[in-house]
């Protein structure tokens, strides 16, 4: 079972983002902070669950967080500033919507300073601390969702089932039909390798 938090005695907001590694769709990001007798013994990675448990636990999380917020930062901005600012942007703009906060648990090594808040980046953080993992549900339930849906415009790039990522059905119809509004066009490797921007 995965500690609840790094600070009990602050309102601690865990935060992470989803979608980093997709051609396709924003950045997620989301930050929560869990009550301090919140227990959870399904509450993991995103990654490590199944689709059905990680609905599952987007329902317990909204119901039973003391706060909770998710913000998107679009294909173009990441073309603009690059995935990892866009990354720690949606960050940011999740963290903005917490009506208050007193520390940031970060997943992963790369952080800004957000106000005066003070924050520690844990690698892998979301296999270790619960309110990282809430948010790590957060931001990969609420993309998915944006897939499925951006995937009724675009059917024949299958997000429905890639969500965006680098499959090799998604490359094809790549080749096949160009890039869409929501393809970042500033993946030069993978978009240089294909030929398409």
């Amino acid at each position: 079972m995965l500690e609840l938090a790094l600070h009990h005695d602050l309102l601690e907001a865990g935060t992470d983002e989803a979608g980093r590694g997709c051609l396709a769709g924003p950045v997620f990001a989301a930050a929560v902070i869990l009550p301090p007798d919140f227990t959870n013994t399904i509450l993991n990675d995103s990654k490590k669950l199944s689709e059905k448990k990680r609905e599952a636990l987007r329902s317990v999380i909204e119901r039973e967080a003391l706060h909770y917020a998710v913000a998107q930062v679009s294909p173009q901005r990441i073309d603009e500033i690059n995935i990892l600012n866009a990354s720690i942007e949606a960050m940011h703009l999740s963290l903005d919507q917490l009506p208050e906060k007193e520390f940031v648990l970060v997943d992963g090594n790369r952080f800004k300073p957000y106000h005066n808040l003070p924050h520690k980046c844990i690698v892998k953080g979301d296999g270790k601390y619960m309110n990282i993992a809430a948010a790590s549900i957060l931001a990969k339930t609420y993309r998915d969702e944006f897939m499925l849906n951006a995937a009724l415009s675009y059917p024949e790039y299958q997000w429905e089932r890639n969500k965006g990522y680098p499959t090799a059905k998604h490359i094809e119809a790549l080749r096949a039909f160009g890039s869409t509004p929501l393809h970042r066009k500033s993946f030069k490797l993978k978009s240089d390798q294909l030929g398409l921007f």
